[in-house]
């Protein structure tokens, strides 16, 4: 099922007419950055939400998650539903303003990226300067990132969301 796409102007004026807005984006994403007053609801949660009767307008980010989860989306919706266009990128861009939590950390898929870069970094320049072992690291990381992408566990995911500053994150 398709679910048609509005400009942020229109889904501004459907809010203001009481539509809901919901954010599909994980609540570390949520957390740092949000359109005000939208609902924090997982992709992953929608199979048991419980939606208001009436107008949704969903958004990720940029539009692509939503677009690409369109069937589950109107699934989820007991009444008349949207995809806001560009998501949170594209209302920014058409002038609206969005609410930042900048002590919020980065979104964890971020953090992975980062510390996944970092360790393929530091082993392929431990392996050039100080020994050919260090390569291991990097291989090592590698590996962890091919399996988590077949199988859909990330470890280092699951670890840099038990460190201290991710601990704190609920939907908003």
């Amino acid at each position: 099922m398709s679910i048609p796409t509005i400009s942020p102007a229109e889904a501004r004026r459907l809010i203001d007419q009481g539509a809901v807005l919901i954010d599909v984006r994980q609540p570390d994403e949520h957390a740092r950055e949000r359109i005000a007053g939208a609902r924090c609801q997982p992709l992953y949660s929608l199979s048991e939400a419980k939606l208001e009767r009436g107008t949704v307008i969903f958004h990720c980010r940029s539009g692509m998650r939503t677009a690409a989860h369109a069937p589950a989306l109107a699934a989820a919706a007991e009444g008349p539903c949207y995809i806001l266009e560009g998501g949170v990128d594209g209302w920014k861009k058409a002038g609206f303003a969005t609410e930042i939590n900048r002590k919020a950390p980065i979104d964890l898929m971020r953090q992975v990226q980062i510390a996944a870069g970092l360790l393929v970094l530091l082993g392929v320049l431990g392996g050039l300067f100080l020994t050919p072992a260090l390569f291991g690291l990097a291989g090592f990381v590698g590996a962890g990132l091919t399996f988590a992408g077949l199988s859909g566990f990330c470890g280092m995911a699951r670890l840099l969301a038990l460190m201290p500053w991710n601990r704190a994150l609920k939907p908003a």
